[in-house]
Parts: structure tokens; C-alpha cells; sequence
């Protein structure tokens, strides 16, 4: 029961690999997924050679040059000379048969690579927060990324939005899918109950989904970038008026 279980795994696989190479024949495949913090777009259509063969150098035989008077050329004495004989011209009525043209499959490939906006740390006030006041954290990424790209003659839409991760150096975190802004409007606010130098970490996350021929599939693998920034927060002076 075991071993014909493994057979029937195999042959649904190794139907599956004959039937998507098939269709790379007759239609394009395109495959979009990320590789070193990359976006990666390939596409194949065909089943020819990748690329045209050189072609062979051509190589160039001497005329030969025939005399037009023949019997003018001096001979050796004693020799004999030839009667020149003329042959009439017969022209031919059959027509010359067209070699019938050769085509051959060509295989296309093609692979394109995008790359990402980046984005930093943005906080306010900009110069030393004061503890038990809100600093308003954001990031400049743009909310969305959007591209469409030509590959092997096929059209394919890519967009993606970004995801946040924030680590404000106290040991607190948050995750949003939020930029964030600035006073009085961003979402992303930290309060610090102690002074001190706080390095915040934030880490950003690409995903998204990409359509080809009004199908859309999800995006294989997440592009992560991260960006530091130091905090000083002090305590403001205070006075007693009397």
C-alpha cells in the first residue's frame, strides 16, 4: 500500500511538471517572488533555442576569367589551332521551384529585477522630548508600490504595500500597517516615563500580489529593511512661583 501510494505521488508530479512545460509552450509563464531583498519578474514562452546561432563566415572563391578571343592567344608553334564551334541558346520554359521557408520555435526569456523605495525614522519634537509627553513617531514610505511591467510580450500589474514593526528602545513594541505622521494627526505615539537615549528600531515589510491575464497571485516571500534611529528624552526644569 505504501510503495503504491509513493507511485501514484510521483506520476501526479511528474504529470504536473510535463503539463506546466507544455504550457510554457504554448503560453507565456510568469513567476514574480523576491530574492535578496529584491523583486524578481521572470517570464518564458517557446520551446526553440534561446539564442540565434552565428552565422557561418562566408568564404569568397576566385573568378575565373575566361578570354573572349580565344584564338588570339598566341600557342606554341606546331600546335594546332581549334575551329571554334557556336552553340545556339536553347531557353528554358520551366519555372525555378521556391524552397519552402524553415521556422523554428524560439524560445523566450526574459527576467527583470525592481527595487523598492526606502525609508527612515521621522519623530517630533525633533530635539529632546520631554518624558510623559507623546513623541509622534512615522516612516516616509509611500503607502503603496505600485509598477507594471512587458515581459515575453505579456503585461503584468506588481503592487505591494508596506507593514511596520517598531521597537522604541524601552522594550516596547508595536505593528501596524500605519506610516504614521507627524503632530497632530499620526497614529504612531510613544510616551518615555524616563529620560535617557533610546535607539528605536523599526523594521518595514513588503508584500503584496501581482496579476497577470486578470489572475492575481500572492507575491512568494517578504522584502524586510530596517532603519535605526536615537532618541534623547530629558526632563524639563521646574520652577515654583510664589
Amino acid at each position: 500500500m505504501r510503495k503504491l501510494l509513493i507511485y501514484l505521488v510521483l506520476c501526479t508530479f511528474l504529470t504536473s511538471s510535463n503539463a506546466n512545460a507544455a504550457d510554457c509552450i504554448k503560453r507565456a509563464c510568469i513567476d514574480v517572488y523576491t530574492k535578496d531583498g529584491q523583486i524578481i519578474i521572470e517570464g518564458k514562452k517557446g520551446s526553440g533555442p534561446t539564442s540565434k546561432a552565428s552565422p557561418k563566415p562566408r568564404v569568397i572563391k576566385p573568378k575565373v576569367v575566361k578570354p573572349i578571343f580565344p584564338e588570339l592567344i598566341p600557342r606554341p608553334t606546331g600546335t594546332p589551332t581549334p575551329k571554334r564551334t557556336y552553340k545556339p541558346r536553347i531557353k528554358s520554359t520551366a519555372k525555378p521551384t521556391l524552397k519552402p521557408k524553415v521556422t523554428t520555435s524560439v524560445s523566450l526569456n526574459d527576467r527583470l529585477i525592481k527595487l523598492l523605495p526606502t525609508g527612515g525614522i521621522a519623530y517630533q519634537p525633533e530635539l529632546e522630548p520631554l518624558v510623559n509627553v507623546p513623541v509622534y513617531f512615522w516612516s516616509d514610505l509611500p503607502t503603496q508600490f505600485a509598477t507594471r511591467v512587458k515581459i515575453v510580450g505579456e503585461v503584468v500589474d506588481v503592487l505591494l504595500r508596506p507593514g511596520f514593526v517598531w521597537s522604541f528602545g524601552d522594550g516596547t513594541f508595536l505593528s501596524t500597517t500605519d506610516a504614521g505622521g507627524p503632530y497632530p494627526y499620526g497614529k504612531i505615539k510613544h510616551t518615555y516615563k524616563n529620560p535617557g537615549i533610546y535607539p528605536v528600531v523599526l523594521v518595514q515589510s513588503w508584500n503584496g500580489n501581482w496579476t497577470h491575464n486578470g489572475t492575481t497571485r500572492a507575491i512568494t516571500g517578504t522584502i524586510k529593511t530596517t532603519v535605526f534611529a536615537v532618541v534623547t528624552v530629558v526632563i524639563a526644569p521646574t520652577r515654583f512661583m510664589f
